[in-house]
């Protein structure tokens, strides 16, 4: 355990950062870190995309919830400037930079950005088919976006939402994972930094 601890400690005293040129030039593949990958052993990443709220959650200690002191490690090894972020769930692009390497606070932060507070375009809103329309709708009214007015006019629904309400009730942070082929068929082409987004509703 201190060796995976040691190994994605921060700093900057693991050789250089990767641009994007570099990464496609080198082809090099790159190491997730394992809180972003689900797999570490000692911590359970919890984060909800509607709030913005990081905790997390250790198998040994169920009794109470773990802080989240993980957020400057970086998110890959060797470390990228950047990472590009999609889900099957929604049709945004997530671009996170640093150039000093991209870390998991970096991940947790822009995606809050991206999701819990940039709103739905009309025109986005109106390619969803009629009943998930109707399903953003009933979420956005329930799930407290609306605040107190839910209690003084609960038959006014709200026009506009949130991109997070487009996810409705799948926004705690899953894992990344590499998916080569569902990548190329949403972008175009597949590339080391290009990660897939789980989510989920715990």
């Amino acid at each position: 355990m201190a060796d995976t601890i040691g190994k994605w400690a921060p700093g900057s005293c693991y050789g250089p950062v990767l641009t994007q040129t570099d990464l496609y030039l080198l082809g090099t593949e790159l190491e997730l870190n394992p809180i972003l990958a689900n797999t570490s052993e000692s911590f359970q990443l919890i984060f909800n995309l509607s709030t913005g709220q990081t905790g997390g959650y250790n198998h040994e200690a169920r009794d109470r919830d773990t802080p989240f002191t993980a957020k400057e490690e970086p998110a890959t090894m060797p470390r990228v400037e950047e990472l590009i972020i999609i889900t099957e769930l929604s049709p945004w692009c997530t671009i996170i930079k640093n150039p000093q390497g991209v870390t998991l606070g970096d991940i947790c932060g822009t995606l809050f950005k991206e999701y819990g507070e940039k709103m739905v375009t009309e025109k986005e809103f109106e390619s969803l088919p009629a009943r998930l329309q109707e399903q953003v709708r009933r979420y956005a009214s329930s799930a407290g976006n609306a605040g107190w007015q839910q209690y003084y006019s609960p038959q006014v629904a709200p026009t506009q939402f949130r991109r997070v309400d487009w996810l409705r009730e799948r926004v705690f942070f899953d894992k990344l994972s590499r998916k080569d082929s569902y990548a190329k068929a949403r972008l175009g082409f597949s590339a080391p930094n290009i990660f897939v987004l789980s989510l989920s509703n715990y």
